[in-house]
């Protein structure tokens, strides 16, 4: 028996597609059979030759058959006999054909809703049942659930305007694509403006804002925080490693024993691990162990409620519950006009700089990129859940870093992650890697749908019994950058950090991470550009997290997304992603750790993927198919880019940090902005350097197993 066909058909709907074959799908020769799932068809009478071996003495007979998994129907076609079917390629090809017109590919829009009527539950009930179902079992789950509906029409907003996104940020001078000449004629600024500035940086986002904020009060600058959601709350875990939460501690944030409050857990071993079992043998890898990747698991409320209390002990000020309604910046400050959601009043207050902190949501990053405001994103669900797994479904020691349990489904290759915290808490995550599109932005809301339907097929679970803690969600944005200033993060008085930024690594996909990972050099830098007014777009644009090494790899994250309206083999991402991970796994522990961690280097980035290329040869085409010319010249061009830094970091890391170490005291004084520039390429130098093994060995040395020890069950 041979596989000759093998389909994903984008629909939860098995019974229509079994019964279309069944009744509706004609074929011009041959006999059908009905099968529970499918049908067999067959030459009457026919079989392989008498004289042939008695493996070959087979039926001339196909079987076609469908199954569903991750809520997505798929179809395989098997032949009985070696020697081809007759007309076998013909019915193959009018199968395919006939699949595809009568299930294309469908992307469900959420239902437009008007809360003043009925409630969140009951307006989206119909659409999204199980969804509706378990949020009403979680605290809060109304609250957060329009909220979840709140950030996917704002996504698709900004996702299909991209050229005319909705303007918030005015300039007196009108310049540098802010389009704001007619419309400020149209719609001026009716606030007075304000005499000197209240603050010396406002905030507009409050959780990876609340960290940079708590640093800057911490310096002595007067700090505004605003917020739209009551402080404190987020509908998303933090992970992270030791080595780099580190900082938080080296920028005298936090105490080391203060730290040790804020982790819920810390595991012992992280697992990586994609389906094979429709790759052929070379394709398939073992396990790849990330023991130093992710594996803190903080408690993401309680640290943020420690940021929030070292920026007020600083003199700092937290405005939850605020929403941002425009900003107007002149040549002296800034001006924010925001709404107190309770009440409905609107103030607003003025500051030397504006720093945006609030994701994907954020209209000003959408704003500042025009067309180009995020080239990719992971639209993420899952939740925190207290308890009700059964024992033995999950060890708390382990976490899942990446992990897929099926093939494409409905144009997305969906991936999960699992988190323990504290107790018996597991956070787990579904999400997948998608190309922006206007068509199809993509849905939190369907994702949902996804989640609480298929957890039981990733992890054994009764999904009544769980008690749910909080749902966690969001888009976090991807940019395909192809140089440092390829990106605008920043124009006059004003920058972005974290998912705003979206310069964060292309596997992680996390803000998170890359804030920390650059915190020193944000802070550093920032720092002295407040010193000395340097709060100009060509000053405050070269504050960035930007990393060649980050840039080039996200080719990688390209070859996880499928691109829309497009069908491909249902087993081709995971083929490319066992290619590489099996790669990892061959490799010493410190190059998968560096690789995730934003810290690989020219030579190990080169011998990888050459190593990849000579074990599958298809990669390369397979990524032609997927990226396309016009994103593989892109590509190319970070790819010059990365080789031009390395040889420019080869050339001034041997000396360039102590020549500012000596003349730093007598050039800021004279000439801040060159010492502002000279710091910048100094911190582009430095960041993102791989770790030896005995670095990655001494963050968790308990961490370290052998091999053969790894197992995973479900």
């Amino acid at each position: 028996m041979r596989e000759i066909l093998y389909l994903e058909i984008p629909t939860p709907d098995m019974a229509t597609v079994r019964s279309w074959l069944q009744t509706d799908f004609e074929l011009g020769n041959g006999e059908k059979l009905l099968t529970s799932e499918g049908f067999r068809l067959k030459i009457p009478s026919a079989t392989t030759p008498a004289g042939k071996a008695l493996s070959e003495n087979l039926p001339a007979e196909l079987s076609v058959f469908v199954w569903s998994v991750q809520r997505t129907t798929y179809l395989k076609v098997f032949r009985w006999a070696e020697q081809p079917f007759p007309g076998e390629g013909q019915i193959l090809r009018h199968l395919t054909k006939e699949i595809r017109s009568r299930f294309p590919h469908h992307y469900p829009e959420p239902p437009a809703i008007d809360l003043s009527q009925q409630s969140i539950f009951a307006t989206l009930s119909s659409a999204y049942p199980l969804t509706v179902k378990y949020f009403q079992k979680m605290p809060n789950g109304e609250y957060d659930l329009t909220r979840a509906y709140w950030w996917e029409q704002r996504w698709r907003e900004g996702v299909r305007n991209p050229q005319q996104p909705r303007q918030v940020v005015f300039s007196g001078k009108g310049d540098w694509g802010l389009r704001t000449g007619d419309w400020e004629k149209d719609h001026p600024n009716t606030q007075s403006p304000v005499p000197n500035p209240h603050y010396d940086i406002i905030y507009i986002g409050g959780a990876l804002g609340a960290i940079h904020a708590a640093l800057m009060a911490k310096l002595g600058y007067k700090v505004l925080l605003v917020e739209r959601m009551p402080f404190g709350r987020m509908n998303r875990e933090w992970n992270i490693s030791r080595d780099e939460i580190q900082s938080l501690v080296n920028l005298g944030l936090v105490t080391p024993a203060e730290l040790e409050t804020i982790i819920a857990r810390e595991y012992k071993d992280g697992f990586n691990k994609f389906f094979d079992a429709n790759n052929p043998a070379k394709l398939r890898s073992p396990v790849l162990h990330t023991p130093t990747v992710l594996n803190l698991g903080l408690d993401s409320e309680k640290w943020l409620q420690m940021c929030g209390q070292k920026l007020q002990a600083a003199g700092g000020e937290i405005w939850d519950e605020t929403e941002f309604i425009r900003a107007d910046i002149d040549i002296s400050q800034v001006i924010l006009k925001v709404k107190h959601l309770p009440s409905q009043i609107e103030k607003q207050v003025s500051g030397r700089l504006l720093i945006d902190a609030m994701g994907t949501a954020s209209p000003i990053a959408w704003q500042l990129n025009g067309g180009r405001a995020f080239d990719s994103v992971c639209p993420t669900v899952g939740a925190a859940i207290e308890s009700g797994f059964e024992p033995g479904v999950w060890d708390s020691q382990y976490g899942d870093v990446l992990y897929s349990h099926g093939d494409i489904s409905r144009g997305r290759q969906l991936i999960w992650e699992l988190f323990p915290g504290a107790g018996d808490e597991l956070t787990i995550y579904l999400f997948h890697y998608h190309e922006v599109n206007a068509e199809n932005p993509g849905s939190l809301l369907e994702m949902y749908e996804d989640f609480f339907t298929i957890l039981p097929e990733y992890r054994r679970c009764d999904m009544d019994k769980l008690v749910w803690k909080k749902p966690t969600f969001g888009y976090i944005p991807g940019h395909f950058s192809i140089g440092s200033s390829d990106r605008t993060v920043a124009f006059d008085r004003l920058m972005a950090i974290g998912d705003a930024a979206s310069l964060q690594s292309p596997l992680v996909f996390t803000g998170f991470g890359s804030l920390v990972r650059n915190l020193e050099r944000l802070t550093t830098l920032l720092d002295i550009a407040l010193k000395h007014d340097l709060l100009s777009f060509r000053h405050l644009n070269q504050i960035r997290a930007y990393q060649s090494n980050v840039s080039v790899t996200w080719l990688f994250s390209k070859g996880m997304m499928v691109p829309t309206g497009k069908f491909l083999p249902p087993q081709r991402i995971n083929a490319m992603l066992n290619t590489f991970f099996g790669l990892l796994a061959d490799e010493p522990l410190e190059v998968a750790d560096n690789f995730i961690k934003d810290k690989c280097d020219w030579l190990t980035f080169n011998r990888l993927a050459l190593k990849a290329a000579r074990k599958n040869p298809a990669l390369l085409l397979w990524i032609w198919e997927l990226a396309g010319p016009r994103d593989l010249v892109r590509w190319l061009g970070s790819y010059f880019n990365f080789g031009r830094h390395a040889l420019v970091s080869a050339l001034l890391s041997p000396w360039f940090e102590g020549f500012l170490n000596r003349v730093g005291f007598w050039l800021e004084p004279r000439n801040p902005g060159l010492w502002l520039w000279l710091l910048a390429i100094n911190y582009a130098i430095a960041t993102g350097k791989p770790r030896s093994r005995s670095q990655v060995v001494k963050t968790n040395p308990e961490a370290i197993i052998p091999k053969s020890e790894a197992r995973i069950s479900h």
